[in-house]
């Protein structure tokens, strides 16, 4: 029994919603339409701004940037998401559950970074578009680019490193259909105090992007709110709405799953598990909606593509 006790797991468990695990056949339509616009609608706003001149300028960079790092979050997390509730397929081994992991926490920290740096734009364009154009430039967009994929990747790599010296005895029941850091290194049998510290290191990262959004959206309402003209003040919000929206739809699931772990003390595993769901589904469908939507460049020149093709 001691042998057994302290031999290591040779796989991971993953879950779908439990309970419900005879209509998961039935939760995989709904996911894999999900999937499908997301990945449809990040890759027609890629295409768009390289095959469009016009639309090779910062602020169409940093939203390719986005839709990168959603098309990460979607491609990362879609694989075992299907498994588990197309076929039922509950293993995954530590190496493959520790390598989406990286993924997902990779692309988690770029989407906030392209974030902070998107609500910096917006701060440039509105409190001093004298010096926009001198300030952020296409080069600059690019290097910045390469600057938060370094950071993204230098960031999360102690996460699989330090989870592979741990060791994995009893339990290997992980509480999503993805892998997480936090979910993996509760499974640990061994010191896991590293992977705490440097867990809440990162999430603190986080947290501080979204209070810098935050302190430039305060800058932005007060340069918005000295403008005498209320048409003024309306168009110069107008063009922070989809932004504002990637920030709530990024930042409100892992607010209220980090709230729930932490203060709810009867909390409902369905609700957990659509929360974290959420956190990887919606960010992904709704950022190439709601530019589409707001921003009138990219769906003029998808309407156009569509005209031309239709025209064939």
């Amino acid at each position: 029994m001691s042998d057994l006790n302290n031999s290591e797991v040779k796989f991971f468990l993953l879950i779908g919603i439990p309970g419900l695990e005879h209509a998961h056949i039935w939760f995989s339509i709904p996911i894999c339409l999900m999937y499908l616009v997301a990945i449809m609608g990040n890759c027609t706003i890629l295409f768009i701004i390289k095959a469009e001149p016009s639309l090779h300028e910062p602020m169409y960079y940093f939203l390719a940037m986005l839709a990168v790092s959603d098309m990460g979050l979607s491609l990362s997390s879609l694989p075992t998401m299907l498994r588990v509730f197309l076929f039922n397929t509950m293993r995954i081994s530590p190496n493959a559950c520790l390598a989406q992991e990286f993924f997902i926490h990779g692309f988690s920290v770029m989407e906030s970074s392209v974030l902070l740096i998107m609500s910096l734009e917006r701060f440039l364009a509105i409190c001093n578009p004298l010096r926009y154009s001198s300030i952020i430039t296409s080069n600059r967009a690019a290097k910045m680019g390469l600057i938060l994929a370094i950071r993204s990747i230098l960031s999360v790599l102690p996460f699989p490193i330090t989870l592979r010296r741990l060791k994995y005895c009893q339990k290997n029941l992980l509480s999503h259909s993805y892998c997480l850091h936090q979910d993996t290194m509760k499974l640990a049998c061994s010191d896991n105090k590293i992977n705490v510290i440097y867990g809440l290191f990162i999430g603190s990262c986080i947290m501080l992007d979204l209070a810098l959004i935050l302190l430039s959206y305060v800058l932005i309402m007060k340069t918005v709110l000295s403008i005498a003209s209320l048409a003024e003040r309306l168009k110069a919000l107008n063009t922070c709405v989809s932004h504002i929206c990637a920030v709530l739809t990024f930042y409100v699931p892992i607010i209220t799953l980090a709230a729930v772990y932490r203060f709810a003390k009867h909390k409902s595993p369905f609700a957990v598990i659509v929360i974290a769901d959420m956190f990887l589904l919606v960010p992904p469908i709704m950022n190439p909606i709601v530019y589409c939507v707001k921003t009138r460049q990219i769906w003029e020149k998808i309407l156009e593509k569509l005209l031309h093709i239709c025209g064939k």
